[in-house]
């Protein structure tokens, strides 16, 4: 039976979605079969119908975020409705049953509870009924805001009183949300007014209810700003603003606002990114200075003309190369003073189409959540499939393991510079920026971020020539000269690849701007196969919506030979491992054990045989159709003898032609996240990235590349 845990908030602004979320993401990402349930649809913010068309916050990110499908809330209006004509015994049979749907696949369930509102008193007493008929443990959610200890302690007392009579849940633990958050929070304070952040405290030491263990303190999430940074295109739909240019209004994010009536002089100071300009539309001084800025290379979140003034056609034109860098321009109907109010008072709701604003929330309380003791409260085993989350968190803490040095050939590209940055932060990798130091600071100034201390700069034009004798005698059989080599090393990509080669780096990291040629060669040259390889292959980690799978090659070999076949499944099988993912290998064709023939099935049943005899202890079967591969009910009638068929979590494919077509429709038709090409085969690890790569993708390949360094080292390989 389905464990539950009622998470009810102690005041209206306590980010219960958020920490609804991040719970489900903090238990998913360490094995536990969890599913979600929100009763009753509540809307607490107007705006959440206008960003949301009246849809569900919770249950729509549950729905586009996993794979759960958690059943439609009940509209609290309905609820009401039932309770005021005696029919409350009704309402929470309607509950039950919802509630079971989920509950009959998963082992937890997070139960998202009622906001409290004054003016409807009988949602604290639905929440404690809720818990109660589904038999719930309760977590409180509370914001501390400027509360004493003393002033928390009666809060927290309080709101556990609601749950405390014998016949209803108990109150197991509490988590503190938006710790740290200013006095006055909202845009007026972070971006406009000076705010007065509220000293860290140490609650657990300061709280009677926690220091008494009366209370587990699940979780302190601290206030973070930069969660409330909404998008142009954001501020233009709820507030109902026009726009003269929409740029890049989709992803460009207001950190700062800047309500500018000043001369350039005394201006130039605000023009940081993230910033939003807002000035009266016949300001033309301000334009121009702001339309500069974004010609520098500043980010600028956008600008805001007031009083519903245009500028004049000539400053527009003046200012059109600015406006081709993606700045967004709004037009405000209103004065500046009361756009100012307006901006102050925007809401802190996510909308529904913005997934990385979500994202970070839920990562922000997944990582903070006390799981260890989650789980032994809640006597819960993982799962063996490893889901998405689960996956991503065992490689971030595989890789800061690890500890490796990798080097970055693009140090200059905007991209890479942030993924640098977040892999020191994170501690994922220590990375190398191989770039001309200067311009790395000026790219990483542009982008609004910091060099950490610890991040390295390595200046190709004061190293290459350290290279140029070890690499003429790895390419002496084909005839390279110093000349030669010196010229080759001006190129980046293959001066990282003989810091790799030479063991100064652990792995290597490129293609935001290369092509996977520009990648691969020279770590072909240089580096080479290890001896246990016969061929270099690549795999695909496709994170579908209930476990991570491995799709291999879909890269690097066009039509490989049985033996080489049986080479990429074994390949492919040790990076699963090497990954937290048991592997359970299908060598995929047209075809299902004996039932048909042909060279190409011919080819696949050869390389299972090949690689059976290698690797005895792996499992390993084929050739298997993919169907028969994947799905257990296909496989009791394609594959009934078969110990792979039904749940193969490694996907060898019998050509490029079959393995590229078939991860790129997974990934394209199911909207599912791929991470790779990831080579194998190299003494040293080499990985490509796309060019269309994000910040985050980067990030992911680095945590990869630090992984497969270690496995390599572990393994002798090197």
């Amino acid at each position: 039976m389905a464990k539950s845990l009622f998470i009810a908030p102690t005041s209206i602004d306590a980010g219960l979605t958020s920490v609804c979320l991040g719970l489900l993401r903090a238990l998913e990402r360490v094995g536990v079969s969890v599913g979600f349930y929100k009763p009753f649809c509540q809307s607490v913010h107007q705006s959440e119908h206008l960003h949301n068309n009246g849809q569900d916050s919770s249950v729509e990110f549950i729905r586009t975020r996993s794979h759960l499908e958690p059943p439609t809330p009940i509209p609290l209006k309905d609820a009401q409705q039932r309770l005021n004509r005696g029919m409350s015994d009704l309402l929470m049979e309607n509950v039950v049953g919802d509630y079971q749907k989920v509950a009959n696949d998963v082992d937890v369930v997070i139960i998202e509870g009622l906001v409290p509102d004054r003016s409807e008193a009988y949602i604290a007493r639905l929440n404690v009924e809720v818990a109660r008929n589904l038999g719930s443990e309760v977590i409180l959610v509370s914001p501390p805001k400027s509360r004493s200890p003393e002033e928390l302690d009666e809060e927290l007392e309080f709101s556990a009183r609601l749950f405390a009579n014998p016949s209803d849940p108990d109150v197991i633990a509490i988590i503190l949300n938006k710790v740290g958050e200013p006095v006055d929070a909202g845009l007026s304070a972070q971006r406009i007014l000076p705010s007065s952040k509220l000293p860290a405290l140490d609650y657990q030491q300061l709280c009677k209810v926690f220091s008494s263990q009366k209370f587990r303190l699940l979780a302190s999430i601290p206030w973070q700003p930069e969660l409330l940074a909404p998008r142009m295109s954001d501020v233009a739909r709820e507030l109902g603003m026009r726009f003269l240019h929409e740029g890049q209004m989709h992803t460009r994010r207001i950190h700062k606002v800047s309500v500018c009536a000043r001369t350039i002089r005394n201006m130039t100071d605000t023009l940081k990114p993230g910033t939003l300009m807002v000035t009266p539309g016949d300001r033309d001084d301000i334009i121009v200075a702001t339309a500069v800025a974004a010609l520098n290379g500043v980010p600028l979140a956008g600008l805001l003309l007031t009083g519903d003034l245009m500028p004049d056609p000539k400053v527009t034109e003046l200012c059109r190369g600015a406006l081709d860098t993606g700045l967004p321009v709004l037009i405000s109907e209103t004065n500046t003073y009361e756009t100012a109010h307006q901006l102050a008072n925007l809401s802190s709701a996510i909308p529904l189409d913005d997934p990385e604003r979500i994202e970070k929330a839920m990562e922000m309380v997944a990582t903070r959540i006390d799981t260890d003791w989650l789980q032994e409260h809640l006597k819960v085993q993982r799962q063996n499939r490893l889901s998405p989350p689960a996956f991503r968190y065992e490689l971030s803490e595989r890789a800061r393991k690890a500890n490796k040095r990798i080097v970055l050939p693009e140090g200059n590209e905007p991209r890479t510079v942030q993924a640098a940055i977040i892999c020191q932060q994170r501690k994922l990798a220590r990375c190398v920026l191989l770039g001309e130091p200067a311009e790395i600071e000026r790219v990483a100034l542009s982008q609004g971020v910091a060099l950490p201390d610890g991040i390295e700069i390595i200046d190709p034009a004061d190293v290459r020539h350290r290279y140029v004798e070890a690499m003429v005698e790895l390419r002496k059989r084909k005839g390279l000269t110093p000349a030669m080599a010196l010229a080759m090393l001006e190129d980046n990509v293959v001066l990282g690849t003989m810091m790799v080669a030479r063991n100064e780096a652990d792995g290597l990291v490129s293609g935001a701007v290369h092509t996977t040629a520009n990648t691969v060669r020279p770590a072909l040259q240089l580096i080479k196969t290890h001896d246990q390889a016969k061929v270099v292959s690549s795999i695909f980690f496709m994170l579908l919506p209930q476990q991570v799978v491995v799709y291999g090659d879909c890269a690097i070999n066009p039509d490989p030979d049985a033996e080489e076949l049986a080479d990429i499944a074994i390949q492919s099988a040790q990076s699963a491992e090497a990954f937290g993912i048991e592997p359970i290998v299908a060598m995929i064709s047209y075809s299902t054990g004996e039932s048909g023939s042909g060279q190409d099935v011919d080819k696949v049943r050869e390389a299972t045989r090949i690689a059976r005899q290698r690797r005895p202890d792996l499992l390993i079967d084929g050739p298997l159709q993919y169907d028969a591969a994947a799905i257990e009910s296909v496989a009791k009638s394609k594959a009934p003898n078969s110990n792979v068929a039904g749940r193969a979590t490694v996907f060898v494919f019998p050509d490029l032609n079959t393995g590229n077509t078939t991860y790129k429709a997974v990934q394209r038709s199911a909207n599912v996240v791929s991470i790779g090409p990831m080579l194998q085969g190299l003494r040293k690890p080499v990985n490509d990235l796309s060019r269309g790569a994000l910040v985050d993708d980067i990030v992911f390949t680095i945590a990869l590349t630090a992984v497969q360094a270690r496995q390599v080292e572990l393994a002798g390989l090197n």
